[in-house]
């Protein structure tokens, strides 16, 4: 009995959706991510690229349980001295939700090249509406 290796020709990609309103910011992370990577698969080998594509809306009514809004924050670091910012989670919610969903992703996807193609496989949307209706995606169960 010989084990399967997953060709990169050989793998199908759907699309699945997903409301964001209805999970808290870890749950949905872990859930995409695996969806991204293609481990819900049978298929799934750990180096190539067997995942789907993810779109993600209501992307500003994601959940935050705790004093999460407040006390959580987002860094981003310009690389000079004194270059390093912060911003708490509330903010990030009103100004830029889609930031919230994808960095968190990101930091539960493996950190090597493979990441950054997976990465792109995620779509975000702040709002419930997204263009990708031509790819007719199902609800992500």
């Amino acid at each position: 009995m010989n084990t399967y290796s997953a060709k990169p020709g050989e793998v199908e990609r759907d699309w699945y959706v997903v409301d964001a309103s209805e999970y808290e910011l870890g749950r949905l992370a872990t859930r995409v991510a695996n969806v991204l990577r293609g481990k819900h698969k049978p298929t799934f080998t750990p180096h190539i690229d067997t995942g789907d594509f993810v779109i993600v809306v209501n992307a500003s009514q994601v959940k935050l349980t705790g004093a999460k809004l407040d006390r959580k924050h987002y860094y981003r670091y310009s690389g000079h001295p004194g270059g390093l910012k912060s911003v708490d989670a509330r903010t990030v919610r009103e100004t830029d939700p889609e930031r919230m969903i994808q960095q968190a992703v990101k930091g539960m996807l493996p950190k090597n090249i493979l990441s950054r193609q997976l990465i792109k496989k995620l779509k975000v949307y702040g709002g419930a509406d997204h263009p990708h209706t031509a790819q007719k995606p199902q609800p992500l169960a």
